[in-house]
């Protein structure tokens, strides 16, 4: 039963999405897992075409989700799909999450995990009923350097942690672009479905679960200066956010969406009694690894570099060295260890916790971390408890 693929069932990303056809290609990377069914838009009509423009039967493709998890669920075991991925704006995340995992079907979803922090948590506590693997796609954990980042610090080569900066410039809202027929600008403006913060929960949060995950630290409080840089915007297009650390350690997050030029430009550096590592999306295969009064090494992605890369690292490597890895594979990455889970549910298999994804807990914390921020500078740019 387990020399199989895994059956997923899609709710969102249908025709004219961006962020669908990227989970899809992830998902079918590694030959693990094949597309079955999906309720692609909330229009029944448009994902119907969808579903066909994807080559699925036509009594596969719903026009909700709630039919498509109550139809599933009523199809025999060796049929109906074995888990739902969820990629709709954030104001449809919680509806179908909660569903799936009431009628047992475990979740992979797009971040950030919901709309609100009390719809998270509820999120949580279902998880931790029903015992199902859950996934939320942090997407840029999933870099074999990032890997290797975390695993140095784990193994304590940098010490203990003292200063940590991230950044996450994009360029692409400094013009009023979600007054054209942008699709992708027009609901990330819209607070009835990107929830309270635009910048902040869409790329802040990708920041701050990266220094999170990186330093295994958590950040206890935030102070925060988010603002809509261009006129007549309802929500956040910059953030410039104090963090301060569980061990004390202090931190600096930069997001905006109106830096000119700039594309996609994730950047980390953690500081250390021992050493310091530095990682940019724009040379992602690289990872600076630095310490005073001795010359920068340079570590380097590649199936052929196991000789100093950690297992971590390792375990998420496709191809030798020279040859790029880069965004989709560590999307796939993601949804490859989040197989590799479901198998260990479903079919009793041993699980490598070193394939490890984003889970409900990460979730949680960006939603707790978007509320935090948001207070934080409606209060006046106070300090303020990251509560969750």
């Amino acid at each position: 039963m387990s020399h199989r693929k895994l059956r997923m069932g899609m709710i969102g990303g249908g025709q004219g999405a961006f962020i669908g056809g990227v989970h899809r290609i992830a998902a079918n990377l590694d030959g693990q897992i094949e597309l079955v069914c999906g309720a692609f838009s909330s229009d029944p009509q448009r994902s119907r075409d969808s579903g066909k423009d994807l080559f699925l039967p036509e009594n596969r493709c719903y026009g909700s989700f709630q039919e498509m998890i109550t139809a599933e669920k009523e199809l025999p075991e060796g049929e109906r799909m074995d888990f739902v991925s969820i990629v709709t704006p954030n104001v449809m995340h919680f509806e179908p999450a909660l569903l799936a995992l009431e009628n047992g079907f475990p979740v992979i979803i797009d971040k950030p995990l919901a709309f609100t922090l009390e719809q998270a948590l509820e999120l949580r506590d279902k998880v931790k009923e029903t015992g199902l693997p859950f996934a939320v796609t942090y997407t840029y954990t999933g870099y074999p350097m990032v890997k290797q980042a975390m695993a140095m610090v784990r193994n304590s080569e940098i010490g203990q942690i003292h200063k940590v900066m991230v950044e996450y410039p994009q360029g692409w809202l400094t013009t009023k672009v979600e007054d054209t027929d942008q699709k992708q600008a027009s609901w990330r403006a819209d607070p009835a479905r990107a929830g309270i913060s635009n910048c902040f929960g869409d790329i802040g949060t990708h920041a701050i679960n990266m220094v999170e995950y990186v330093s295994g630290l958590k950040v206890t409080e935030v102070l925060s200066e988010i603002r809509a840089t261009i006129e007549g915007r309802p929500l956040d297009d910059d953030a410039n956010v104090l963090l301060h650390f569980e061990n004390g350690a202090n931190g600096v997050l930069s997001a905006s969406q109106v830096a000119n030029g700039d594309e996609n430009d994730l950047k980390f550096r953690v500081y250390g009694d021992k050493g310091g590592l530095e990682w940019s999306q724009r040379d992602l295969n690289t990872l600076i690894v630095k310490d005073h009064g001795n010359p920068d090494r340079i570590f380097r992605t590649g199936a052929d570099r196991g000789g100093y890369l950690s297992e971590e690292a390792m375990l998420h490597t496709r191809t030798p060295s020279g040859h790029p890895e880069g965004y989709l594979e560590a999307f796939a990455n993601i949804y490859r260890n989040f197989a590799h889970a479901l198998r260990g549910h479903l079919f009793k298999e041993k699980v490598n916790p070193k394939l490890d994804f984003p889970g409900v807990e990460d979730g949680v914390m960006g939603m707790a971390m978007i509320e935090a921020v948001v207070a934080s500078t409606k209060n006046g740019n106070t300090w303020t408890k990251v509560s969750h």
